[in-house]
């Protein structure tokens, strides 16, 4: 006898004496309801996934003893009423059987075809067993599902129906979990669900995450906001009855609904702002719905004769829609008792993509089987997901670029050409820039904003017209990092300065193991490839690196001493017939009289290193100053000068991580260094100070003039940019002989 489940109308026997099924059955009767949008066969289909999820959740519980198949079907209903397609209903009903159930991804590919089983997959988090930690397996998992959102948008509407589910049925979970699964609903689900326009979605999770959050806060706002509603159903009647008048004596048809805050934006309004919940409440919320675009504007109009509108307080987002797709006018009104009134007017059409957003979609497809709605409702963002996983191989790090750009606020600023961008509020130039093309932003050294300079941290406004210009030799700059703001401008300098550092730290790493070997009595390093190809393998096994670049860039950071690899490599060389050279050995290892234990070859600086040279902050050496060379664990090569105390401290504990280092004959830049004067406190000194300085041709990078109150003789610090000893000796020389200067001299560091 056949099933409700085949039929929709009754029961077999068998299933009357399972509890479960019977309540599964049933549940699948309430959601076939649901699918009238749907061909026969997309039904049947559907019906399918159905049994094979009923078949493989069989036995599992939910918390609350319901047959665990009620959880799906749930989902799917959510899904039914987004309007999404078969493949998407039936990826709902199967979220958790790769998870929870055993069930492969291919056995889903060979039931119901590869589309379905992607959506699957994307909704099933990782093993736990292949990470340290839940976080990293929490994070990765999130960049798993995150990206198969950006391939196909179906993806997290799955998982947010499942979230909202999960959430309304909480109270059945232990209280223990309830802080961690909220906060997670609050900052990753609730943000994701507003960035795609499911504005409904969004303040249902939010709610519902505050109310297992915080229950205490949450039960004493409830009873307020109830307690609230009754004192101003007179005024809300009121102002319904005049607008509903004013329209229909204008001949509009429109429809008007109340619009009430959430409880959670109440208590995030309250909370921000140390407001009361009077002075949060006192403001009243209306919703005109009217038929066409022009009525928008017209119904302002008549808005705006009716009640006097608060200035400052009207947005057009017809005009210029919000990132997520919103559309729609506010504008804030004086009422009756002189209270505030906001009022919301959009079409139909712009009512749906309120609330439903990216969803809005499939919504459409029925009626306008042409409009993509998907293609212009957060695929910029979408897109942005799959740019910063390219950039980006940690997860944890990927996970971090993504929470920067899920801001609710957008400012909206203009290209040269007038074409509009929207940003997260906050945003800087190099933002902008990035946001443009990853090229304009690598490369980026002044900007012009509303025609006038201005530095590349500047934060934009609505409606500035922002102008870039680049230079071919230009690269990102790490100080970047502290103000850009979007994720994608993040993961692009840091991809770029990871890639920088990579092949510096590969040429001074090549640089080393030379040196070390010419120590070994070998000229050269073999080729990777050839004869030497079997050496190369054998000292990869010795160090524990995957590829010869990878254990140069080692070397060339600190991870690996060269000495060390260079003997080895010289011992593997015999072992093919490569005789050292004893001339070579003795040219190399004792002509500067060091002995073979602090062997590691002479690097030469001329400041075109980069990243994997650092020049000591502690002493800043500059060209002329004996100088040693520490090599870091990690950090790459560090220069301090001979006696720096920190270098000697150093020297005592971490010898053998030393090798020598010099100036080339010509270095290709400027150092800086720090320089002290004291000088008699009077007017126009500092000016002097600077003016002497600059006529020694030395650039001042900072001044600090200390905190204490002005004294007759006080010290300035600047840090000056100069070629050598020599200039240092020019630019002294020329304070000395400034008025009002008692003594001039370079700052060294104290002994420790």
């Amino acid at each position: 006898m056949p099933t409700l489940a085949d039929t929709g109308s009754f029961l077999s026997s068998d299933d009357q004496a399972h509890p479960a099924a019977s309540a599964a059955a049933a549940s699948f009767a309430g959601l076939l309801a649901k699918l009238d949008y749907l061909s026969a066969g997309d039904i049947e289909s559907i019906r399918r996934a159905y049994r094979f999820a009923d078949e493989a959740h069989l036995g599992q519980l939910r918390k609350n003893g319901d047959p665990y198949i009620t959880h799906p079907i749930a989902v799917a209903a959510q899904c039914a009423e987004w309007k999404l397609d078969a493949q998407a209903l039936m990826s709902a009903l199967m979220h958790d059987a790769i998870e929870d159930c055993g069930v492969t991804k291919e056995e889903l590919v060979e039931r119901f075809g590869a589309p379905v089983a992607d959506l699957v997959d994307g909704l099933t988090k990782l093993e736990k067993l292949e990470f340290d930690t839940r976080e990293q397996n929490q994070a990765e998992s999130f960049r798993k599902m995150l990206l198969a959102m950006a391939k196909d948008v179906r993806v997290i509407l799955i998982k947010l129906a499942d979230r909202t589910h999960n959430m309304r049925t909480m109270g059945d979970m232990p209280r223990s979990k309830w802080q961690r699964i909220s906060s997670e609903t609050l900052e990753i689900y609730a943000p994701i669900a507003h960035r795609l326009g499911l504005n409904f979605t969004y303040r249902e999770l939010q709610d519902l995450a505050f109310r297992f959050l915080h229950p205490w806060r949450y039960e004493v706002l409830s009873k307020a906001l109830n307690k609230s509603r009754n004192r101003r159903r007179d005024l809300i009647s009121r102002v319904q009855k005049e607008v509903e008048a004013v329209f229909a004596h204008q001949g509009m048809s429109v429809r008007i609904m109340g619009r009430e805050k959430t409880l959670y934006s109440v208590y995030r309004k309250m909370d921000n702002k140390h407001l009361s919940f009077s002075q949060v409440t006192d403001v009243y919320g209306f919703r005109i719905v009217v038929p066409e675009l022009t009525d928008c504007y017209t119904g302002l109009g008549v808005l705006h004769q009716l009640y006097k509108p608060l200035p400052g307080k009207f947005r057009d987002y017809v005009a210029i829609p919000k990132v997520n797709g919103y559309q729609s006018l506010h504008t804030t009104l004086i009422g009756p008792f002189g209270t505030n009134i906001e009022f919301q007017l959009r079409t139909h059409a712009m009512d749906v993509v309120a609330e439903s957003g990216v969803a809005a979609h499939w919504l459409y497809k029925a009626s306008e089987p042409g409009s993509d709605m998907s293609q212009r409702l957060g695929t910029q963002w979408l897109q942005s997901l799959l740019d910063i996983q390219q950039e980006t191989h940690d997860a944890g790090e990927f996970w971090d670029h993504i929470k920067i750009d899920l801001f609710p606020d957008a400012v909206y600023v203009f290209t040269p050409k007038s074409k509009i961008m929207a940003l997260p509020r906050g945003a800087t130039v190099m933002d902008f820039a990035y946001a443009i093309h990853s090229d304009v932003g690598n490369h980026t050294v002044s900007a012009r904003i509303n025609g006038e300079q201005r530095p590349l941290r500047t934060e934009l406004a609505n409606g500035d017209v922002v102008e870039i210009f680049t230079a071919e030799s230009a690269e990102p700059n790490p100080a970047w990092l502290s103000f850009v703001k979007t994720g994608r401008a993040r993961s692009k300098i840091r991809h770029h300065l990871k890639t920088v550092a990579q092949e510096k730290s590969h040429e001074l790493g090549e640089r080393m193991l030379s040196q070390a070997l010419r120590s070994e009595g070998l000229a050269a390093l073999p080729a990777e490839d050839g004869e030497y190809q079997s050496t190369w393998e054998k000292l990869l096994r010795f160090t524990g690196n995957k590829t010869r670049d990878e254990l140069l860039s080692d070397i060339g950071m600190g991870k690996r001493i060269a000495s060390m690899v260079g003997k080895k490599l010289a011992v593997l060389l015999s072992e093919m017939g490569l005789k050292p050279d004893a001339l070579l050995i003795s040219t190399e290892r004792y002509a500067s009289g060091r002995d073979e234990s602090a062997s590691q070859g002479v690097v030469t600086l001329d400041g075109s290193e980069g990243l994997s040279v650092q020049y000591a902050p502690c002493c800043k050496p500059i060209p002329g100053d004996r100088i040693v060379g520490y090599l870091g664990r990690g950090e790459g090569l560090v220069v301090h000068a001979e006696d720096c105390p920190t270098g000697k401290r150093l020297l005592l504990r971490d010898s053998e991580r030393f090798l020598e280092v010099e100036w080339a004959d010509e270095p290709v830049r400027s150092f800086e260094t720090t320089v002290v004067v004291t000088v008699t406190n009077g007017k126009g000194v500092l000016a002097r100070v600077a003016s002497s300085i600059a006529s020694a041709e030395a650039d001042i990078t900072h001044v600090d003039m200390g905190d204490e109150p002005a004294q007759t003789a006080t010290d300035i610090r600047f840090s000056v940019s100069v070629r050598d000893r020599q200039h240092l000796a020019d630019v002294l020389r020329s304070l000395k002989r400034t008025t009002s200067v008692i003594k001039a001299q370079r700052f060294k560091p104290v002994k420790a």
